[in-house]
């Protein structure tokens, strides 16, 4: 007899008991926690096979969705090239190869700010090939690049390697000229190491046992990983340790942040061995960001803070004395958002938040004036990044939207002018007048109007017009993450069936300012899950869709939110698809041993200390609410193995619980692999496929051609 004969694997009932607050909760799979264990690995891999066994007729749908997102993608293709230094930086992808190669090629002058233009198949002039992933990828199942820099001379390359999902790097050093590696090896790292402005040392952080970035390292290159000097350690188990240099170049910014305060330290450049300086001392609930700048000669410090701002304030200080008289900048203006300035030697880049869409504008250091960018379309996702020289004449953007691709500018800060350098290649005649997006509005049940985007194929027909439409429905609400409406290439395969994609933009996330944020953590986590359920319920009702068509997704702490859905109006999805979810919410957050926990306290309460945030917790965490004689709609879990941020287990529980009150509920769990998933830009291709087409399965369109 088959697994799935069977109902699929059943997890062994094994009691243990927790007390917290007088409340004795009797978890029946925490034995699934035990990594370690064959069992737990047995049953892990019983729960793949079934997946696999239920999934199988979906192997021929799997497969033209990945071909679709192949045939779609141009794979033999270079990014632009960005200036640093004496070179252009660029990457390179190759037909039939999982990872990126990071090139470069000389500049043709000191003047010379226009990227070159570069022909996939064409020789670039002076091409070296700084590292290819694929070569240092060989003979591991997992790989990822969590450091990459180069020294500011380009003799050195400083690069962190994570092969086995799990965030820790090992950092090398590689002489350009030569290609060789240096004996410099350091291990255990987090992401994000880097070298002074001079190449001497490389500045990396460490984490803690509970998965803490908290300490800065100086390390001085050619030396044994021994010798080096610990610049800076955070006892506070609540907050994250992070450094960087300023693109001036003439400090070390090292930040400690929690999810509600921060304190930053400066540390110069030309004496990395000095005490660090705090730049305003931590005060609860206050945030900040500062950037380095020179303004009439003089060294000043342009803060983003919330000190009395909720949506934050800019300000200026003296970087000899940040703790004195404070110039305000941009003053406090409810529901502008500001979010970051990126100070630059002749202005600042300034970014924000309004209407719910990402904003981009120019300071004028002489002024304080701010120039907003202006883009043609209504919903639209624009940032800017890959800008590391000081001296620039030009901002490098990115933007896109639900139907643009993504594209890359150059704008002429003196001119106002925009410079295409690339859109994003989309084989096969995609054309995006073929498609269209909306903004509307859902309303929750205290009143709130919460915003929904849209995007579809226009020759099915508008939303609401006409049918019911299949509908694959996307949240997150935590952290103040926003969600952009962003150009997806695998997205086409469902649109191009007749589904409508929509984001709720939940309370929780930061698509409206500080307060939206606010309004869906700690003991308002709740509206996160009512607003979600909300904008399905106004989806339905206007006609756009029907619960039989109608399927959800979120990942992490979205995971939750699907799980806390599927409890709370299972009767509106036909599916619930949840990645690497935080569905066992409770368990983690009562253990301040388990990775992050501490940390999380800010934005979830603290369940151990607190009885009140035990019990608000207790009534929404997914795995704690699931019941018998509940119709939950279909349920696929991804999750990894080595996932250090949403531990497998959670996921594994949560099904198992499912499955013993009769839901159709299915685990899939990479065995090698962290909280992004499986590496290689291939095996992703794959992993998304078998996901859409679980989703198209759930709205019974397997069968259905694409609409040309």
């Amino acid at each position: 007899m088959s697994i799935a004969e069977i109902g699929g694997p059943v997890a062994a009932v094994r009691p243990t008991v927790r007390t917290h607050h007088g409340d004795e909760v009797v978890d029946e799979y925490e034995w699934l926690r035990a990594k370690d264990d064959a069992e737990v690995i047995a049953h892990l891999e019983a729960e793949n096979a079934y997946a696999e066994e239920r999934t199988a007729h979906l192997a021929p749908l799997r497969q033209r969705i990945f071909d679709e997102i192949r045939a779609r993608t141009l794979e033999t293709d270079l990014s632009v090239p960005t200036r640093q230094g004496a070179w252009w930086y660029y990457g390179r992808t190759v037909e039939g190869q999982q990872y990126g190669i990071h090139c470069r090629a000389p500049l043709a002058s000191a003047d010379d700010w226009t990227p070159p233009s570069l022909t996939p198949g064409v020789d670039v002039p002076g091409e070296v090939v700084l590292l290819d992933g694929n070569v240092e990828a060989a003979g591991h199942e997992f790989f990822s690049l969590g450091s990459f820099d180069v020294s500011t001379d380009g003799a050195f390359l400083l690069y962190g390697v994570d092969v086995e999902g799990d965030e820790r790097y090992t950092l090398r050093v590689r002489d350009l000229a030569t290609g060789d590696d240096l004996a410099d090896i350091v291990e255990g790292t987090a992401a994000g190491a880097c070298f002074s402005p001079d190449g001497r040392f490389v500045v990396y952080t460490t984490v803690d046992d509970a998965w803490r970035p908290d300490t800065v390292w100086l390390h001085e290159v050619g030396t044994d990983a021994s010798a080096d000097v610990r610049l800076f350690h955070e006892p506070d188990e609540r907050y994250w340790v992070g450094a960087g240099f300023t693109r001036s170049e003439q400090y070390l910014v090292i930040e400690a942040g929690s999810s509600i305060t921060t304190e930053e330290y400066l540390v110069p450049a030309s004496d990395l061995r000095a005490e660090p300086r705090s730049i305003w001392p931590r005060r609860e609930g206050v945030e900040y960001s500062t950037t380095h700048a020179i303004v009439d000669g003089e060294d000043v410090l342009y803060v983003v803070h919330n000190d009395g701002a909720l949506d934050f304030e800019l300000v200026r200080v003296s970087a000899s004395d940040p703790q004195g008289q404070r110039e305000v900048i941009l003053a406090h203006e409810p529901g502008r958002r500001l979010l970051d300035v990126s100070a630059f030697r002749d202005w600042g880049v300034v970014s924000y938040r309004r209407d719910g869409l990402a904003r981009l504008g120019i300071l004028s250091y002489e002024t304080g004036r701010v120039d907003e960018l202006h883009f043609d379309e209504d919903l639209y996702a624009a940032g800017a990044g890959g800008n590391p020289e000081w001296a620039t004449p030009v901002i490098r953007l990115g933007y896109g939207s639900f139907v643009t691709p993504g594209t890359v500018y150059d704008y002429v800060v003196a001119t106002g002018e925009f410079l295409l350098r690339k859109r994003q290649p989309v084989q096969g005649g995609y054309d995006p007048a073929d498609y269209d997006q909306r903004r509307e509005w859902a309303v929750a049940s205290d009143g709130t109007r919460v915003p929904v985007s849209l995007v579809w194929k226009r020759s099915f027909g508008a939303p609401g017009e006409g049918v019911a439409r299949p509908v694959h429905l996307y949240g997150y609400g935590s952290y103040e993450h926003s969600i952009e409406p962003g150009f997806s290439v695998a997205r086409l395969s469902m649109l191009d069936r007749g589904v409508v994609f929509a984001i709720a933009h939940v309370r929780g996330g930061g698509e409206l300012g500080r307060q939206w944020y606010e309004d869906g953590k700690l003991q308002h986590k709740r509206n996160t899950f009512t607003d979600f359920v909300a904008v399905a319920r106004h989806l339905v009702d206007t006609g756009v869709t029907a619960p039989e068509r109608l399927v959800a997704e979120g990942g992490s702490a979205g995971g939750l939110l699907m799980g806390a859905v599927a409890n709370l109006a299972p009767e509106l999805f036909a599916g619930v698809l949840a990645d690497v979810p935080f569905v066992d919410a409770l368990t983690t957050i009562l253990d301040p041993s388990l990775p992050l926990t501490v940390i999380e306290w800010d934005e979830w309460g603290d369940p151990l200390h607190d009885p009140d945030v035990y019990a608000y917790m207790k009534s929404y965490t997914p795995y704690e609410n699931v019941r018998e004689g509940v119709q939950y709609p279909r349920i696929l879990a991804a999750t990894s193995l080595n996932d250090t941020r949403v531990y497998y287990v959670e996921p594994a529980k949560w099904v198992a619980r499912l499955r013993a009150v009769g839901a159709d509920a299915l685990l899939k769990c990479e065995m090698v692999a962290g909280h992004g998933g499986v590496s290689g830009r291939y095996n992703a291709w794959h992993q998304r496929a078998f996901e859409l087409a679980w989703l198209l399965d759930v709205l019974g369109l397997t069968e259905a051609s694409t609409d040309a």
